[in-house]
């Protein structure tokens, strides 16, 4: 049996004043996932690597509106590649990218939210490999070309899941504060 799973997110509306877009992939909204926020979940470690790019104390566990409130103050904000998923039922908050690139029913429209921003300068995606998301890599690749026709710096940036380093670290301080 097939299920239709919306992203838990869908009715954020961007900022018009953004001036860095991060780019994700999909946060499925069922009772399984405790995730309040982009890349809340327990072991995506989002928010103390993008608070130590500014030297800021992490935020990693606290709430949606100290996030959102750090995400004004440096006009950095987020969307994700995904809208909709078609799941096998059992598979709702599967989150493995090689299982949902060929699920997918919806696409954000992320070319039209970058065009509705005339303050931004800096757009990244939280992956560097595509092996077995052919798809996602496609859909990645089409923003990549744009932004660099608009003459808007693209990064592909190592995913903040999993685990924390100091390497990590200091490539979003990189992208971030320059």
């Amino acid at each position: 049996m097939w299920i239709t799973v919306k992203h838990r997110l869908r009715h954020h509306a961007i900022d018009p004043e953004t001036e860095i877009l991060v780019i994700g992939t999909f946060s499925p909204e069922h009772e399984d996932n405790p995730a309040d926020s982009f890349y809340g979940r327990v072991r995506n470690h989002f928010w103390r690597l993008i608070t130590a790019a500014y030297d800021e104390p992490s935020l990693k566990g606290k709430s949606k509106e100290e996030k959102m409130d750090f995400s004004r103050k440096h006009k950095i904000d987020f969307i994700d590649l995904i809208r909709e998923l078609r799941v096998e039922t059992g598979h709702e908050c599967n989150y493995n990218d090689d299982y949902i690139d060929n699920k997918v029913t919806e696409w954000y429209d992320v070319i039209a939210e970058i065009s509705r921003l005339p303050k931004l300068r800096k757009v990244c995606f939280t992956r560097k490999s595509f092996g077995g998301v052919p798809n996602l890599k496609a859909r990645i690749s089409e923003i990549e070309q744009f932004c660099i026709k608009q003459g808007i710096e693209f990064k592909y940036l190592t995913t903040p899941s999993r685990f924390y380093s100091e390497a990590k670290e200091e490539e979003w301080r990189e992208f971030f504060r320059s």
